[in-house]
């Protein structure tokens, strides 16, 4: 495969990819988050803490909060963007194309990984843009010195988002990852990778904070300022007051923490092609009987480009799909669409799943209140995530929109739907709810019940309007790990506690929150309804 083909059908990958709504979502969730890099100064919220200092935001300081911050988001999130690109290719037929020409399947992995580079890269600089204008706004130093403002984008984001790049094309080719399960496991690797890679001892200089961060402990030191036990703080966290600000001009990096991310960027593009010892590349004669299967695994994972047919249940499927244009009764349409949907969220479901479920609630009755609250609660409501996923989006994944459409009662189904996910959060959530009763926490309960209502109405508001199971997967991680690790102001189920009480957001606002998400998902799917006509 020559240069200029790879080129092109990279270009053809990424023009796909920023045209899908989960795209502008991911990317607007990447701008806020460099917003909140460079809060106001009077902010108690923070991304880089040096010992309770913060630098004076010039252009180093701006550049590299902002890079830190966008390159672990993008780790994350966008992995959800760029994954699924193989997949996308076997249910829209353009694999078997591929398959009948000379192309290598190393050129072809290797084009993936160009594109999903080219994706993540793409959004990089708008985030560099983004700490342009934070610098300009925050008016603490107003002089631009470009080396300093987009350096760090280069030497410590590119080589992160490089193996985000990689890791999706390796997902796509490995079976067990390729679908909903495959988001979970990366979400776990890339805090792996934020965490251990921000270690002095970390492999090829790791996320590459290292140099930054002796240079911040250096300049304090150079200054006289008092820092605290010198302990660097990255990841969003808040402060009991307004971090104090000191003077950096930068780190200067040497040549061998150069040399190590340009070491990481080969090591990615490597990864990206290692899978050509076993992937076939579409082609039946090297993957006999594993056509089928791989199209059927690409529809649960991508848009596909035709509608299928609903597969019959397999064997953890007990239940069938109910028709979805049965006739709608009054008295009665609500509860047989309420039935119907949830037999349709959970169908394929494993027992080992349930019985997990069931494990953990009866765990959740015998333990201490403060660890039911803090760790069970968020656990059980961490376990249906893949389930809740599917709220909004699989008539559109599954290819039976069109048969949808005909059902006479649209926002009625959007609502059983909703409902049947609330339903699937009181089941794995009751041995806490009844913890909770037993021990008379009332306001635990009532933050139980809020949260019950809001997670699947931001499942089903993310699937419906952006019509993938995938952004929900990429927001509601992060904000559970937020959670989990007492940010109060995200805590939606009340497991962040002060003497024993919720110390998070009024039950109600979680509520009209969940109503202000049902509501623009019904809204959602009525413009589209309209578009279609």
């Amino acid at each position: 495969m020559t240069g200029t083909a790879l080129v092109r059908l990279a270009a053809g990958d990424f023009r796909d990819r920023v045209r899908r709504p989960v795209y502008a979502v991911t990317l607007l969730a990447a701008v806020a988050l460099g917003r909140l890099a460079v809060p106001a100064a009077d902010s108690r919220w923070a991304i880089i803490d040096v010992g309770g200092n913060r630098g004076v935001y010039n252009s180093a300081w701006v550049g590299t909060a902002t890079a830190l911050a966008g390159a672990l988001w993008l780790t994350v999130g966008g992995f959800w963007v760029v994954r699924g690109g193989i997949v996308r290719d076997a249910a829209g037929r353009v694999g078997e194309i591929l398959a009948a020409t000379p192309l290598r399947t190393a050129g072809y992995l290797a084009a993936k990984f160009l594109a999903n580079l080219l994706v993540l890269a793409s959004m990089l600089g708008v985030l560099a843009g983004t700490a342009l204008v934070l610098q300009l706004v925050r008016g603490e130093d107003r002089a631009v010195h470009p080396l300093a403002l987009f350096g760090p984008f280069v030497l410590i984001a590119l080589p992160l988002i490089a193996v985000t790049a990689a890791a999706a094309v390796l997902f796509d080719t490995v079976p067990p990852l390729r679908a909903g399960f495959g988001n979970v496991v990366w979400f776990v690797l890339s805090l792996a990778l934020a965490i251990g890679g921000q270690s002095a001892d970390a492999p090829l200089g790791g996320i590459g904070v290292q140099q930054a961060t002796q240079s911040m402990v250096d300049a304090l030191r150079r200054q006289q300022l008092p820092f605290g036990d010198g302990e660097f703080s990255l990841g969003l966290t808040q402060v009991p007051e307004p971090l104090h600000t000191f003077g950096w001009d930068g780190a200067q990096f040497s040549g061998g923490f150069l040399a190590t991310r340009l070491a990481i960027v080969a090591c990615a593009a490597a990864l990206a092609v290692l899978p050509a010892l076993w992937f076939g590349r579409f082609d039946p004669a090297r993957n006999p009987g594993r056509t089928a299967t791989a199209t059927a695994t690409a529809r649960s994972v991508a848009e596909p480009a035709e509608p299928v047919a609903p597969a019959a249940p397999g064997p953890f499927e007990p239940f069938g799909a109910l028709p979805p244009t049965a006739p709608v009764r009054a008295g009665t349409a609500f509860g047989r669409l309420l039935v119907g949907q949830t037999r349709i969220l959970v169908q394929g479901v494993p027992w080992t799943w349930w019985a997990v479920t069931a494990a953990l609630g009866a765990a959740a009755l015998a333990v201490p209140l403060p660890l039911v609250t803090g760790l069970l609660l968020p656990a059980l409501w961490l376990w249906p995530v893949l389930i809740w996923s599917r709220l909004g989006s699989q008539q559109v994944e599954n290819g039976l929109e069109e048969l949808l459409a005909a059902h006479p009662a649209p926002r009625l189904r959007l609502l059983a739907d909703w409902a049947s996910g609330v339903l699937l959060a009181a089941v794995a959530g009751l041995g806490p709810l009844l913890r909770m009763l037993v021990a008379g926490d009332a306001a635990g309960a009532a933050h139980w019940l809020a949260g019950a209502l809001f997670v699947p109405a931001l499942a089903l508001g993310l699937g419906t309007a952006v019509r993938s199971h995938r952004p929900f997967q990429a927001l509601y991680l992060p904000l559970w790990y937020l959670l989990v690790n007492q940010v109060r102001a995200v805590d939606f189920m009340g497991a962040v506690r002060t003497a024993g009480r919720p110390d998070g957001p009024s039950p109600l606002l979680v509520a009209a929150l969940a109503a202000a998400l049902l509501g623009a998902a019904v809204l959602a799917g009525a413009a589209r309804r309209d578009v279609k006509r």
